[in-house]
């Protein structure tokens, strides 16, 4: 895993636990050669006046808990900001601004207690028959916003990591070749991100988990970049691994399998160097095997 996975985000419980032998989890990684993080966050709070938009909560007595949290092994941090997409009137300027905010404040107070700030703007892949250019003009809107704050807000940009989503149209749409996801990504990324931020660590956002090793891949195709580009997924690296655990401890080493499986694929693709076959059992999109009540729920 140590040839494939650079560092893995950590919620608050779970970086203060140990494993059965009494070993603390950070311990383990660090061993391992593998960074902690840690979600500093605290969930989605309703804007309100807005049509159901949301706004990330976490800022109260943040830098006491990043001393906390970097005294206890974490040496960067994630926050998640969610913009939803339609074909008119979402995100509304009042959600961009008060997420980007949120965004530049937050990694304002990492970077003074000693912590790399993930800034993760996300423009979430969701239901709707919204065009890829309509998520490339909203991503680009809100990626400018966000670094004309984190610049008031005098954030070193040498010192953070972008985590944005990849450009994809509605779920509604069908499904778009990874060339072309990747043609607007790329054009997306530099029309909105300076050359200084040092890099782009994509989130999966809800596609399947080939999709996101595609994509990722096509990614490289369009270089060079002023960033490193590579991937920070969740579902698409855990999804299939969960499945394959179900909670049974006589699965533990299929499952391990599978997780590294995957994290090799992205690994490759992010040097672009994946071949295939894909590890994945299958290729339904997690969100929509999420609306639909199918594998992934």
């Amino acid at each position: 895993m140590i040839w494939y996975i650079s560092g893995t985000i950590m919620f608050d419980e779970t970086l203060f636990q140990d494993s059965r032998a009494g070993v603390p989890f950070v311990d383990i990684l660090k061993k391992q050669g593998i960074l902690p993080g840690i979600k500093v966050d605290t969930g989605l709070q309703p804007i309100d006046g807005t049509d159901g938009e949301t706004a990330t909560q976490g800022l109260d007595g943040l830098a006491e808990r990043c001393q906390k949290y970097y005294q206890q092994g974490a040496r960067f941090a994630k926050w998640r900001a969610v913009l939803r997409v339609d074909n008119e009137v979402l995100p509304s300027s009042t959600a961009i601004l008060e997420n980007a905010h949120g965004l530049a404040r937050y990694a304002q107070i990492c970077q003074a207690n000693g912590l790399v700030p993930i800034v993760e703007p996300e423009v979430t892949l969701g239901e709707g028959d919204y065009s890829i250019e309509r998520t490339a003009y909203i991503s680009e809107k809100v990626n400018s916003h966000v670094f004309r704050l984190l610049n008031e807000y005098n954030v070193i940009l040498e010192g953070i990591l972008l985590k944005p989503n990849m450009i994809l149209p509605g779920l509604d749409v069908p499904t778009p070749a990874p060339e072309e996801v990747a043609r607007y990504t790329v054009r997306t990324m530099l029309r909105s991100v300076p050359g200084a931020v040092p890099g782009i660590h994509f989130l999966s956002g809800g596609m399947s988990e080939e999709e996101a090793t595609l994509n990722l891949q096509a990614l490289q195709a369009f270089g060079p970049t002023p960033w490193s580009l590579t991937f920070s997924y969740g579902r698409a690296l855990q999804s299939s691994t969960l499945k394959t655990w179900s909670g049974k401890e006589e699965n533990w080493d299929a499952a391990q399998e599978r997780l590294v499986a995957l994290a090799k694929a992205n690994s490759e693709a992010q040097l672009g160097k994946y071949k295939g076959p894909h590890p994945s059992p299958g290729g339904e999109r997690i969100l929509q095997a999420l609306r639909l009540g199918g594998a992934g729920k």
